[in-house]
C-alpha cells in the first residue's frame, strides 16, 4: 500500500448487510466484478442474481464498467480477502445515505492526504491519530472538521503526529470546508397610482432593506417599472429565503397602507451564478439605457 491510499473507516472490512459504494471493474458470466472504495479498493463480485429483482435480459443495461454504484454486502471473506454483495437489495434510501457519507468520507480522504503528502507522513498514521478517534467521537469525522471551524477545541483531545501537522490541517478545513454564501432573490411588482406615488414605493424598498441582519444584507434593486429584483447573500440558504419573505411581507403590508399592490413574480430562491450573471447584464443594460436616454434629453434642452 502506498503511503498515500489508505481505507476510510477504521474496520479493515465492511459488516454484512453494510451498504457501500464500489467502482465496477468488470463484468463476467457469474456477475459484476467490483472494488469497494471506501475500503481501498478491495475487491468483491455482485452475483449475477444479486443484480435485479426483475428477469436480466441485458447485463450492460443493469451495471456499467467504470460506473459507481452503490450495494449492500453479503457475505465477507476475511481469510481469502473476498467480498459478496447485492444491488437488487439495496433501497432508495439506502442509495441516498450511502452517496452522502461516500461524498463526506471523500472531503476527509482528500484533507488528511493533503497533510500526509506535504509532511511525509502515512496517510493511515493520520487516521489512526485523527480521523478515526473523531470519527468515533462525532459519527464522522467530515462533521467534527465541519464544526472545528468555529469551534477549535475539538482538536484538543488529538494527539496529532506533530504540532505543525495539525496546524497544517486547521488550516486546511478552513479553506476547505468553509461555507460559501448563496445568492437568495425574489422578484416583485410594486405600483401604487396614488397622490403618494414613487414616495410610497421607495418606502416600501426602505422596508424591506430593514429586515436585514448584520450576517444578510437585504437590497432592492429596479429592473424595469414596476419590477424589482430583492436579494440577500446567505450562508443558509433556509434562513435566507425566510428573510427575503419577510421583506416582501414589509413591501406589501407598507404599501398597501398607501394603496398600492405588490405581486410577487418570482418566490424567493437561490439562484445559480449564470442566472445572477444574466440578472447583472440586464441591470447594466438598463443602467446603459437611461444614460443614453438622459443625455438625448440635455441634447434637446441645448437645440430648444
Amino acid at each position: 500500500m502506498s503511503s498515500s491510499q489508505c481505507r476510510f473507516y477504521e474496520n479493515k472490512y465492511p459488516e454484512v448487510d453494510e451498504v457501500v459504494m464500489v467502482n465496477v471493474q468488470e463484468i463476467a458470466e457469474m456477475g459484476a466484478y467490483v472494488k469497494l472504495l471506501e475500503y481501498d479498493n478491495i475487491e468483491g463480485m455482485v452475483l449475477l442474481s444479486e443484480l435485479s429483482r426483475r428477469r436480466i435480459r441485458s447485463i450492460q443495461k443493469l451495471i456499467r464498467v467504470g460506473k459507481n454504484e452503490v450495494a449492500v454486502v453479503l457475505r465477507v471473506d476475511k481469510e481469502k480477502g473476498y467480498i459478496d454483495l447485492s444491488k437488487r437489495r439495496v433501497s432508495a434510501e439506502d442509495i441516498v445515505k450511502c452517496d452522502e457519507r461516500y461524498n463526506k468520507s471523500k472531503a476527509v480522504h482528500s484533507i488528511l492526504r493533503h497533510c500526509a503528502e506535504k509532511f511525509n507522513v502515512s496517510l493511515e498514521t493520520l487516521y489512526q491519530t485523527i480521523g478515526w478517534p473523531l470519527s468515533r467521537k462525532f459519527g464522522h469525522a467530515y462533521d467534527a472538521f465541519k464544526l472545528s471551524i468555529t469551534d477549535p477545541t475539538i482538536f484538543e483531545e488529538i494527539e496529532a503526529p506533530s504540532v505543525d501537522i495539525l496546524e497544517e490541517l486547521k488550516l486546511y478545513i478552513s479553506r476547505r470546508l468553509t461555507p460559501q454564501a448563496i445568492k437568495i432573490r425574489a422578484d416583485v411588482e410594486v405600483s401604487c397610482f396614488s397622490y403618494e406615488g414613487i414616495d410610497a414605493i421607495k418606502e416600501a424598498l426602505f422596508a424591506a432593506e430593514s429586515v436585514s441582519t448584520e450576517q444578510m444584507q437585504v437590497k432592492a434593486k429596479l429592473v424595469a417599472a414596476p419590477l424589482y429584483v430583492i436579494s440577500v447573500q446567505a450562508l443558509d440558504k433556509n434562513q435566507g429565503i425566510k428573510l427575503l419573505e419577510s421583506a416582501i411581507e414589509k413591501i406589501t403590508e407598507t404599501i398597501k397602507s398607501k394603496g398600492g399592490i405588490c405581486k410577487v413574480t418570482l418566490a424567493p430562491k437561490a439562484v445559480t451564478a449564470t442566472e445572477d450573471a444574466q440578472l447583472q447584464a440586464l441591470l447594466e443594460r438598463k443602467e446603459a439605457e437611461e444614460t443614453v436616454s438622459s443625455d438625448e434629453e440635455e441634447g434637446e434642452d441645448i437645440l430648444d
